[in-house]
């Protein structure tokens, strides 16, 4: 009797465990829950879209394809980050104007980069439904900001369809833009893996007055509404989600990519080695046709950081730097845990990197390579202490400044738990 009461105990926790693993993995995001309540903040309104391809219901409607068929409110307008409506435009390439479904497509990436006036004038309000991918550097926090900026100064609201940062909610990394630093790869003081929604993110920057940098004058603030994510949890990866990932640009394909990019993005800036970029694996790639891979794979694997582990390899890239070269290498393989640092791992890389081939940073590097660093990085100081050969000890002490008082700031902001 008493093993089978054991057993019946055993088998009972086992299918609680069960349905909170599965309650857990139902996660509605922001479109969904406004779905839901049958876009009941919105009835009556014109409204403005500002999304992409990857702002998709959890069955994988478009966002914009949802828009244009309900009757509660009045799709006017839709616009575009980084990357287009497709997320197919390569980093950096102007985008022109289009339309979708007989609706205009209006491009926040190029010359306009803040919507005028004139732009937001037929309608209410502007939805957000934008996947952000959880690295301070990626451009679309910068366009909300300036979407934000713009309907704060123009009287419009602003919704934000909240959905799930893909590296999880508990990790936070990397040193915070310093001030004077500020770009559109790096718009807002946060640190560069900065652990939050793009709802908490939006709540922060309105409350902190950050949509003024101008300390003199009046703080502006829009009138901003965050529609919450229903059973996110911040321990949550995206694999914990059970939400399809879509491409949310050329480069970032799956939520490996993610995580890789969030390795190895700030090394793309400088072009001292490859970073995976025109392979099938970009951000997981990295290396030289020259690069002691082996070396530099012992050095990072016998840390045992993180989980992520870096296996030796090969490969050639069908476009970029060393196009058509073989290259040795390495894969970045991730094991998803909150454990990881990856900003933190990116550094040490280098470190390692910086060993086995003591010149690198010695190469002339050219002033566009450099800024673009020192602004996706949010400091000079990182490069500078690469370039004068600092110790290990102060470099990863660099590229950590900050992060405490950011940590007690964002405790605040934090939406979920």
């Amino acid at each position: 009797m008493k093993i089978l009461n054991i057993l019946i105990l055993s088998f009972l926790i086992f299918v609680s465990a069960k349905s909170q693993a599965t309650n857990f993995s139902q996660v509605k995001t922001g479109l969904d829950v406004l779905i839901e309540k049958n876009f009941e903040p919105l009835k009556g309104k014109k409204v403005a879209l500002l999304t992409n391809f990857a702002g998709r219901t959890r069955d994988g409607k478009s966002s914009a394809e949802v828009f244009q068929k309900i009757r509660v409110c009045n799709l006017i307008k839709i616009f575009t980050p980084e990357h287009g409506f497709f997320t197919t435009i390569p980093a950096g390439e102007h985008i022109s104007d289009d339309s979708t479904g007989n609706t205009k497509v209006i491009s926040l990436y190029g010359s306009k980069r803040k919507p005028s006036a004139s732009d937001l004038s037929d309608f209410d309000a502007v939805v957000v439904d934008i996947q952000d991918i959880g690295i301070r550097s990626y451009t679309f926090i910068s366009t909300v900001y300036k979407m934000m900026e713009a309907c704060a100064e123009n009287n419009k609201s602003v919704f934000i369809l909240d959905r799930p940062n893909p590296i999880g909610g508990l990790i936070v990394d990397g040193n915070v833009l310093e001030k004077g630093k500020e770009s559109f790869i790096g718009i807002i003081p946060i640190s560069y893996i900065h652990g939050c929604t793009i709802g908490e993110l939006a709540t922060m920057l309105n409350e902190e007055g950050w949509l003024s940098p101008d300390s003199t004058v009046q703080p502006k603030k829009c009138n901003l509404t965050v529609i919450k994510m229903e059973n996110w949890k911040r321990w949550m990866h995206w694999e914990d989600t059970g939400l399809q990932w879509f491409p949310t640009s050329p480069h970032i394909q799956s939520p490996d990519a993610v995580r890789g990019a969030a390795v190895l993005g700030i090394w793309g800036e400088l072009s001292l080695f490859s970073i995976g970029i025109g392979t099938t694996l970009p951000f997981q790639y990295c290396g030289a046709p020259d690069f002691k891979s082996h070396e530099i794979a012992d050095e990072m694997n016998k840390q045992n950081l993180y989980d992520v582990y870096l296996y030796p390899t090969k490969y050639r890239p069908f476009y970029g730097m060393y196009n058509g070269k073989d290259c040795n290498g390495l894969l970045v393989k991730f094991t998803p845990n909150n454990l990881f640092l990856p900003y933190k791992y990116g550094i040490r890389l280098a470190l390692a990197i910086r060993k086995y081939h003591p010149n690198i940073f010695k190469k002339s590097l050219s002033t566009q390579a450099q800024s673009m660093f020192i602004k996706a990085t949010g400091t000079g100081e990182l490069l500078k202490a690469f370039m004068e050969n600092k110790s290990d000890e102060e470099i990863i002490s660099i590229s950590q400044k900050g992060l405490d008082n950011f940590i007690a700031l964002r405790k605040k902001y934090l939406l979920y738990d």
